[in-house]
């Protein structure tokens, strides 16, 4: 089969035209061309999405199946108008950020959605959810249900994740920052967790390709309280210190963020606002296909990545050793 992936040089990206690859398909690869190479054995295409003949090179040729990650509703629907009489289907990422209620755990694919985005550009982060939901709806205008597969993913994670959501906590219980190897965690009952291994979502995404898969899925991982997942992360650092534990409105009174950015302990998330946020049902996605790993593989393999690189300025979430060893000098005090 023809695969064209429109990226393919950034994490997902790349993962997914990688194991289109190793399927044995033909692969192209449209981007810029600015976050990294291209795998060796794939064809890359250069284009700038933002330009009206960003697709000329790859509009005369026929696809079997093109995937998009954009969050950038123009970007989408100069390629669905560029690609729609020359592709059998068109795969959309999305994300779970597309649903309005983020209170209630377990909800599957009929959640009601945001307002999508009224114009072709998302300015900022803030509106990434409506940006997302204006993208499907053009997949599904020019594609329609048929040729159309919209995917909601969940928190993505695993080697090479730059955003530091997966790596944070394996890497912290291997090296603490207290003096007696003391972690700081969010103490938050019942908030539930879940992680997805890219690999694991670009390997259903080729699958699903190949099989003509159509429809809006969920795609997460196995659902864990938050409490389970850093002790997996735990586990794989082998861990044998104190944990100690602050409550969330402890942190965020100390200037603590949740879930991701500077000065954050990630995924941790306030409830009960948050509740369903990282709780999607994803069975649809499973019945037509989705394996997910182990979280402990993905955060072993992502720990091993984790202790190779060599990050290129401050890491995007955490909390620095010398604000955690604060933070935990004052819990101790009292």
């Amino acid at each position: 089969m023809r695969f064209l992936i429109l990226g393919g040089t950034a994490w997902l990206g790349s993962t997914i035209a990688t194991a289109a690859m190793h399927h044995g398909h033909k692969v192209t690869c449209l981007a810029r061309g600015e976050s990294g190479q291209v795998p060796v054995g794939i064809r890359f295409v250069r284009g700038d999405r933002s330009r009206p003949d960003a697709y000329a090179q790859v509009a005369s040729e026929d696809w079997d199946v093109v995937v998009d990650v954009s969050r950038q509703p123009g970007q989408v629907t100069d390629a669905v108008q560029a690609l729609g009489e020359r592709a059998g289907s068109y795969t959309f990422v999305s994300s779970g950020n597309v649903y309005a209620d983020a209170a209630t755990p377990g909800q599957d694919e009929r959640g009601h959605l945001l307002e999508a985005l009224p114009g072709d550009v998302m300015e900022s982060m803030d509106s990434y959810g409506e940006a997302k939901v204006a993208c499907e709806n053009r997949v599904l205008e020019r594609f329609g249900a048929g040729r159309s597969l919209i995917i909601r993913s969940g928190l993505i994670g695993g080697p090479g994740d730059l955003s530091d959501r997966s790596g944070y906590w394996p890497l912290r219980f291997s090296e603490p920052a207290g003096a007696d190897g003391s972690v700081l965690v969010p103490d938050t009952p019942g908030l539930l967790a879940q992680l997805i291994d890219v690999r694991d979502l670009a390997e259903w995404i080729v699958d699903a390709g190949e099989d003509g898969t159509t429809g809006i899925f969920n795609a997460t991982g196995e659902t864990v309280t938050l409490a389970e997942h850093l002790a997996v992360a735990r586990a794989v650092a082998g861990h044998t210190g104190p944990i100690v534990g602050a409550a969330a409105q402890w942190l965020l009174d100390h200037k603590v963020g949740p879930w991701s950015g500077p000065r954050s302990l990630p995924l941790w998330l306030p409830l009960p606002d948050y509740a369903g946020f990282n709780a999607r049902d994803s069975a649809a996605a499973r019945a037509a296909g989705l394996v997910t790993r182990p979280l402990a593989q993905t955060l072993a393999d992502t720990l091993r990545w984790e202790r190779r690189r060599v990050p290129e300025g401050p890491r995007r979430a955490g909390l620095a050793d010398a604000d955690e060893s604060a933070l935990l000098a004052e819990l101790a005090a009292g």
